[in-house]
């Protein structure tokens, strides 16, 4: 079972142009003159002094030290969850063969309620599992944010000190001059800034259990309760 889960075409319209039959007039020469063409508008002028700065922001959310920490962090508890939730499955599987071996000495009613009970168990865990997801994804994206508010904080320094113009992304660039790039002078000044990072995890939240469908109905009652669909394996 894993704890972590994961365009339209707009056809083109054909557009025509609508023709009124009528008398043709020939157009009276006017002694006015066509009115000129726009002016085209002159692009802003580049700085003078133009300075750029390259900063590889994937790199130091991968090497610095508080990143490297938050990851250990999150490895660690979702290891927990799938331990708590290799548990409830060794659990169900024996609620399940226990039914199984029942199936002779208990009613189609008996064999019924007690499949619908098992079933729910399946979908209460299933919740569970995604609660949990949800909660180590919540809580990973938090710590990051906090690290990325240092850093730009960090970034903003540097050009302010180098007087630039201009920061990319080293993701967004093909080409450029090593001299623009500052990451390892941010990555250093990050550690020294946060050396650690303590991630604060949050509560697995379950959805509400959705009612059962057909309450209150009585169906043909089937052979066997029929077996819950097997939830996804752990990574």
């Amino acid at each position: 079972m894993v704890l972590m889960r994961a365009r339209l075409a707009v056809p083109a319209g054909l557009f025509g142009l609508c023709f009124v039959a009528g008398p043709v007039m020939a157009q009276q020469p006017t002694d006015q003159p066509a009115n000129p063409p726009a002016a085209a508008t002159t692009p802003a002028p580049l700085p003078q002094n133009l300075s750029i700065m390259v900063v590889d922001v994937q790199a130091l959310l991968q090497n610095s030290k508080a990143a490297k920490m938050v990851r250990q962090q999150i490895e660690a508890k979702r290891a927990d969850y799938a331990k708590e939730i290799s548990h409830q499955e060794e659990t169900l599987r024996q609620e399940r063969d226990a039914l199984q071996r029942q199936q002779s000495t208990l009613s189609s009613e008996q064999l019924n309620a007690k499949g619908r009970e098992f079933q729910a168990k399946v979908n209460e865990l299933d919740r569970d599992v995604q609660a949990k997801r949800q909660a180590l994804e919540r809580s990973n994206a938090d710590a990051l944010q906090k690290i990325q508010e240092v850093m730009v904080k960090i970034i903003t320094d540097i050009a302010k000190d180098r007087k630039a113009n201009l920061v990319f992304q080293r993701t967004d660039l093909v080409l450029f001059d090593q001299g623009f790039d500052v990451t390892d002078q941010v990555l250093q000044k990050l550690d020294e800034q946060m050396p650690t990072m303590n991630v604060t995890f949050v509560a697995p939240v379950a959805a509400n259990t959705p009612p059962e469908q057909g309450a209150g109905q009585t169906s043909a009652a089937p052979a066997k309760p029929a077996a819950p669909a097997t939830p996804p394996k752990k990574k």
